[in-house]
């Protein structure tokens, strides 16, 4: 059963240890070929990165991200921000908002609780949730997955892209929290080369 915070709406428990802002460094390392297959590039060095998870009382946790890499002997590049939305996954009935705009046609007589939140839980363990990430370079992500206790595991189900974004195939992301660190791995499909992993961090509580 799940443990209820007081100040928290029971479909964002299974998500409240990610609560806070978050900081530290991590790596990139991503090689990608060349045209027609010839030499290409390896993206490598370290970044610096900023993660926040909060909510505003929504059954939702609001999501922000910004990094900046520094190459050897240059000035600091800011990397592609991130904003988005992090909730379990449900289906929405009458009593929830949308889409756009609309109200919800019927008031919820009472607060989501722990047993409909657990009536959630899937048969091998956790919680399915979704995840919709907007990156500031014109790229939009629909993540599908599980957070299972202090881990998430999450892959893109869709992926839409400005008509001038870079190529970008698929993703996943891993999440867990280890000796009170958020540590994250990112695995992409981009600019032609097969889904590997490119990023991952360590990152403390601030």
């Amino acid at each position: 059963m799940l443990d209820l915070p007081s100040d928290l709406p029971a479909d964002i428990v299974p998500l409240s240890w990610l609560l806070g802002v978050w900081e530290g460094t991590g790596v990139i390392d991503y090689a990608v070929p060349g045209p027609d297959g010839g030499e290409g590039h390896r993206f490598q060095g370290e970044f610096a990165h900023r993660v926040s998870f909060s909510h505003d009382g929504g059954p939702f946790l609001n999501y922000a991200a910004t990094g900046t890499f520094t190459p050897e002997g240059g000035e600091p590049v800011a990397l592609v921000a991130e904003s988005g939305f992090w909730r379990l996954s449900r289906p929405a009935d009458a009593q929830d908002a949308g889409p756009a705009l609309l109200p919800p046609r019927e008031g919820r007589d009472a607060a989501r609780t722990v047993d409909d939140v657990e009536t959630l839980r899937l048969a091998e363990g956790g919680f399915p949730i979704e995840v919709s990430i907007a990156h500031s370079d014109g790229t939009l992500e629909l993540y599908l997955g599980r957070i299972d206790g202090p881990r998430i595991d999450i892959a893109t189900d869709a992926i839409v892209r400005a008509a001038g974004a870079k190529e970008y195939g698929a993703a996943s992301r891993m999440y867990g929290l280890v000796d009170g660190h958020l540590l994250w791995a990112w695995d992409i499909a981009a600019l032609g080369a097969d889904l590997g992993s490119h990023a991952s961090a360590r990152l403390a509580k601030v």
